[in-house]
């Protein structure tokens, strides 16, 4: 190798933010041996190792992370030369963009529109899943983006608030008949209580509120699955902690109502990148998403 290519630089960045070859393949869209090709022909050329095995992870060396940390900063300004604002619409690459479902459902696809008319060849890849996991994620930097519930509470990531949501205990229109029936006999029935599966923030809010009411140790049901939630509420499965801003038309419409004496707080949500990140798009996707205005 005559030169160093701009792919080299790329293809270590990835390595050092990602900790596998495997990784950065995945993250470049290429093959194993290529990231190792390219490792090799990099080393090659500088006369040194830019990094050693620990576990499954690669290290870098003292000299590869000080030619790294060189890299970045150049790599940063590179980007920012040739992605300007107005030239987002030739910008080109693949964003991981993760996202709870109660802002998939509400307002990730006015935002994605908004994100493919800026940028219409980038590719967009979205996974919907739990804010822990895909916290997780994204401190990993397995994806770049997230919209994820608060607090965030990671010295790793930067957050902006985009709104809160209401939390209400609800239950179906008939179960709320037959149950007003049963107290009128003196007899109130254990009701069926539903929620986010156990890793979610929402259980969480859900067992501090069942913690402050009068109910005797209810067996808790879960699901990982908003919409399925309103389902089961909605056939008189029980109740469940729901996102008002969901079931507002139904609680309109009187289909849902809520539980007596059961309150929830609300859930703050924020668009998350991770700390000092210097991606050009992924930064244009913070700024636009600060704009977004949830509740």
């Amino acid at each position: 190798m005559n030169r160093i290519a701009l792919y080299h630089i790329e293809t270590l960045l990835w390595i050092a933010r990602l900790g596998t070859f495997n990784a950065a393949a995945e993250r470049l869209n290429t093959t194993q041996p290529s990231i190792s090709a390219r490792v090799r022909e990099l080393e090659n050329h500088l006369g040194f190792s830019l990094f050693r095995r620990e576990g499954r992870r690669m290290l870098l060396t003292v000299k590869g992370r000080e030619f790294a940390a060189q890299c970045e900063a150049l790599w940063a300004q590179l980007e920012t030369v040739l992605l300007a604002t107005e030239a987002f619409s030739t910008a080109t690459g693949i964003v991981k963009i993760g996202c709870g479902e109660i802002v998939a459902v509400e307002s990730l696809p006015a935002f994605l529109s908004e994100i493919k008319r800026l940028m219409p060849n980038v590719t967009l890849e979205v996974e919907i899943d739990l804010t822990i996991h895909l916290r997780h994620k994204l401190e990993a930097g397995a994806i770049d983006f997230a919209f994820l519930v608060g607090p965030i509470g990671s010295p790793a990531l930067e957050a902006a608030p985009i709104g809160t949501v209401e939390m209400k205990w609800l239950m179906g229109r008939e179960l709320a008949s037959r149950l007003s029936r049963s107290v009128d006999g003196g007899e109130v029935p254990d009701l069926p209580v539903w929620c986010l599966s156990r890793p979610s923030h929402l259980y969480q809010v859900m067992a501090e509120s069942l913690r402050q009411s009068n109910l005797k140790r209810p067996v808790i049901n879960t699901c990982n699955h908003v919409r399925t939630l309103i389902d089961v509420v909605a056939s008189s499965g029980g109740m469940a902690i729901l996102p008002e801003l969901l079931v507002r038309d139904r609680i309109a419409r009187g289909e849902f109502v809520p539980v007596p004496e059961m309150v929830a707080d609300p859930i703050a949500f924020f668009a998350v990148v991770r700390k000092g990140e210097n991606e050009p798009i992924v930064l244009e996707m913070l700024k636009r998403a600060r704009d977004l205005r949830l509740g």
